[in-house]
C-alpha cells in the first residue's frame, strides 16, 4: 500500500506495533453474519442518543448491532484504532471518517462501492452536489452522510447589544463600529478561545466575509497560490487582525464553549462558531431569537460553510455482513434518522427536501441557507473542519494563520507568503 501523508507526515496505516498488536489479539475476526460493526465517537450527549437511534433501527432490520465506540470528540484515538484494525484485516462495517480523509482510505483499495444503494435510493437527487461529490471516490459512493453543521455562524446575546446602543452586524465595518460601542460599555465584544482550530474557524469566515464564496473556493479549497498572495488576502489578513483587541486577554487556550459561555452570561456580545454552539444556548435555557441570536458571520449572509458528519463503507467479506452494512446506509440517510440525528445534536439534516417543522429557528434559517446556496454555487467545504483540503496543507495552513494572530511582528505580506508556502504541503 503507498503511505498516505498525514499532518505530523505518517504513513496513513503507520500506527504503533502495539495498537496492532492488540488488534490480532483481542479483536480476531470477521463480522458474522448479519452484524454491523460501526466505528465513531459519539459518546455523550445528543450524540450518544442518535447513535441509539441508529442501533435500534438496526436492530428492527433484524441484525446485530456492534458498537465500536471510542471516546474523544475529534476522532484521533479512534483513527489509530482503525488503522490498527484495518491492517489486521479486521476492518468494521463502517467508520466516522469525513472529507479529503475518504478519499485518502479510499485510495488505500480498502473501502466498499456502495453505488447500487445510492442509486435506488436517489442519492444524487436527495444530496447537493458538492456534498455527494466529497462522498464519492473516482465517481463511486463509498460513503454516506448523516448530518451538516454551518461554520459560518455569529452568536450575538441582544441584550448586551441594547444595552451598549448597538446592532448586530451584517458586514465587518458594522462589526468593528459595534464592536466599539460594545468595548465602551466595559464588554467584550467578541469571545475567542485562542486555540489553532478556533483561530482558523474565524479566519475562513473573514475569507469568506471579504472575499466571497469564489474568492473562498481558490485560496481556501483550490488554494491557489495568486489567490494566497492577491490583494483581496491581504484585505482578508488586515481585517482578521483587527478583532484581535476586540477579544479578551485571556483567551489564549480557552475551549469554544467557554467562549460561547461568555455569550450566554453576558460577559461577551458574540462569537464566530458552528452550530454545535447552538447546543450550549439551549443546555442554558436559553431560547433563540429572544435571548440569542443566530446570524450568518458578518459578510457570508449569502453562502454557507459546511461540515459534513460521515461513515465510509470498508470492503467485507460475508454477504449477511454487506447486506447488513448497506441496510446501515439506507438506514443513515432515512428521513427519520436524519430527523432524529440532528434535533439530538444540533445539526440540519443533510438530505434535502425534509420538512423542518420540529426544528428550532435557527436550524430552519439554515436549512434555507443550506439549499439556497446549494443552488448558487456559494455551499462551500469548511477548511477549520477538515472538510476542504488534505489533512497535511490543512496543519500548515492552521499553523500560518496561528502564527499571524499570535505575532506583532508578522505582516500580512508576510503571513501571504507563508500561506503560499503552506498551501504546497502535500
Amino acid at each position: 500500500m503507498s503511505p498516505i501523508p498525514t499532518p505530523a507526515r505518517r504513513p496513513l496505516f503507520a500506527v504503533p506495533v502495539a495498537w496492532a498488536c492488540l488488534a490480532s489479539f483481542g479483536l480476531t475476526g470477521l463480522a458474522h453474519a448479519g452484524e454491523v460493526e460501526v466505528l465513531h465517537w459519539w459518546t455523550s450527549g445528543g450524540e450518544a442518543k442518535a447513535a441509539q437511534a441508529l442501533k435500534a433501527t438496526l436492530q428492527a432490520k433484524g441484525h446485530v448491532w456492534k458498537d465500536f465506540a471510542v471516546a474523544g470528540g475529534g476522532g484521533d484515538a479512534a483513527m489509530t484504532v482503525l488503522k490498527s484494525r484495518v491492517v489486521s484485516g479486521n476492518a468494521p462495517a463502517a467508520a466516522q471518517i469525513k472529507g479529503p480523509s475518504l478519499q485518502e482510505w479510499a485510495r488505500e483499495g480498502v473501502l466498499a462501492q456502495i453505488d447500487d444503494t445510492a442509486k435506488a435510493e436517489k442519492w444524487d437527487e436527495l444530496l447537493p452536489k458538492v456534498v455527494a461529490d466529497i462522498m464519492k471516490y473516482k465517481g463511486h459512493y463509498i460513503a454516506v452522510p448523516v448530518n451538516v453543521h454551518r461554520v459560518n455562524w455569529l452568536w450575538a446575546n441582544p441584550a448586551v447589544f441594547q444595552k451598549a446602543g448597538a446592532k448586530v452586524p451584517t458586514t465587518w465595518e458594522e462589526f468593528f463600529t459595534a464592536a466599539d460601542l460594545l468595548k465602551k460599555a466595559g464588554v467584550t465584544p467578541l469571545a475567542h478561545g485562542g486555540q489553532n482550530w478556533q483561530d482558523l474557524t474565524t479566519f475562513e469566515a473573514v475569507v469568506l466575509g471579504v472575499g466571497g464564496a469564489d474568492f473562498y473556493k481558490k485560496a481556501l479549497v483550490q488554494l491557489d497560490p495568486a489567490a494566497l498572495k492577491s490583494a483581496t488576502m491581504e484585505k482578508v489578513l488586515i481585517t482578521y487582525k483587527r478583532l484581535k483587541p476586540y477579544t479578551d486577554r485571556n483567551a489564549a487556550g480557552r475551549d469554544w464553549n467557554l467562549a460561547t459561555a461568555m455569550v450566554i452570561k453576558g460577559e461577551a456580545a458574540m462569537q464566530i462558531m458552528g452550530d454545535w454552539a447552538k447546543g450550549e444556548f439551549i443546555a442554558a435555557g436559553k431560547v433563540p431569537g429572544r435571548d440569542f441570536v443566530c446570524a450568518p458571520a458578518p459578510g457570508t449572509a449569502k453562502a454557507f460553510t459546511f461540515n459534513v458528519d460521515s461513515f465510509a463503507m470498508f470492503k467485507l467479506k460475508s454477504e449477511a455482513a454487506v447486506k447488513a452494512q448497506k441496510d446501515l446506509a439506507t438506514a443513515i440517510m432515512s428521513p427519520e434518522f436524519q430527523e432524529t440525528f440532528s434535533l439530538n445534536k444540533g445539526s440540519i439534516p443533510v438530505r434535502l427536501g425534509l420538512k423542518m417543522d420540529k426544528f428550532d429557528d435557527c436550524a430552519k434559517l439554515s436549512s434555507a441557507d443550506f439549499v439556497a446556496s446549494a443552488k448558487s454555487g456559494s455551499l462551500l467545504p469548511s477548511l477549520a473542519h477538515g472538510m476542504a483540503v488534505p489533512s497535511a496543507a490543512e496543519g500548515a495552513l492552521k499553523d500560518v494563520v496561528s502564527q499571524f494572530w499570535n505575532s506583532d511582528k508578522m505582516s500580512a505580506k508576510d503571513a501571504m507568503d507563508k500561506l503560499a508556502s503552506a498551501g504546497r504541503t502535500k
